[in-house]
């Protein structure tokens, strides 16, 4: 069996914080929680299609060049994705697009279709769909921690100006955020102190310490 296929979704060594191939997503879309629930969906959206699209047309695509007309194919998926989001909630697609960006190449760059190629669809259409679930929940997770902390809000996708405030720092009560959370550099620093846990608890799931 395809060893990819094997590996654990969270544990393994092509899991989102081990490989680490969306980690600027991780980053830029756990800003807010609205943004993640909507990069979430976006991944899922652009994994599990262009896995169905890849899977079934991958007998007609020249082995030369094939990365670069997956990472065309997932871009348009993407651009539909965006397309629908624009009709349902514009001003959110406009705050949000740029992330959205990144993941065509977070897909490709997974490299998961090209492990997964020879296997039968109803293997590899649910390993695709859920290691898109497994960063998807990922960047929701960080934007828990980083949104309350770094904005002291929690938001969710609706709203007149496209995002809903459950609550806000601004609200009587409120405590103080700690601005830094709220940036790239904030997030990076959270993002290590996460990656050095998750490699502790890593090495006593699997019994193995970590390459360095």
């Amino acid at each position: 069996m395809n060893q990819r296929l094997q590996s654990h979704i969270f544990w393994g060594p092509h899991a989102p914080l081990s490989a680490m191939t969306g980690g600027a997503l991780l980053i830029m879309a756990s800003q807010r929680l609205a943004f993640a629930l909507f990069c979430a969906w976006g991944l899922i959206w652009v994994f599990s299609l262009t896995a169905l699209a890849y899977f079934s047309a991958k007998d007609f695509m020249p082995a030369k060049g094939r990365p670069v007309i997956l990472l065309f194919l997932s871009s348009f998926i993407c651009s539909v994705y965006l397309l629908l989001a624009a009709f349902l909630n514009p001003l959110l697609v406009q705050t949000a697009w740029f992330f959205l960006i990144l993941v065509p190449p977070c897909c490709i760059g997974s490299g998961i279709l090209e492990q997964l190629e020879n296997l039968d669809p109803g293997e590899s259409l649910p390993r695709v769909f859920l290691e898109a679930l497994c960063l998807g929940l990922l960047i929701i997770a960080l934007s828990l921690i980083r949104e309350p902390l770094g904005l002291g809000s929690l938001s969710l996708p609706g709203g007149p100006g496209g995002i809903f405030e459950l609550f806000s720092s601004e609200d009587p009560g409120g405590f103080f955020p700690v601005r830094i959370f709220s940036v790239s550099s904030g997030g990076l620093l959270l993002l290590g102190y996460i990656l050095a846990v998750f490699r502790y608890f890593r090495s006593q799931y699997t019994g193995t310490e970590d390459e360095l």
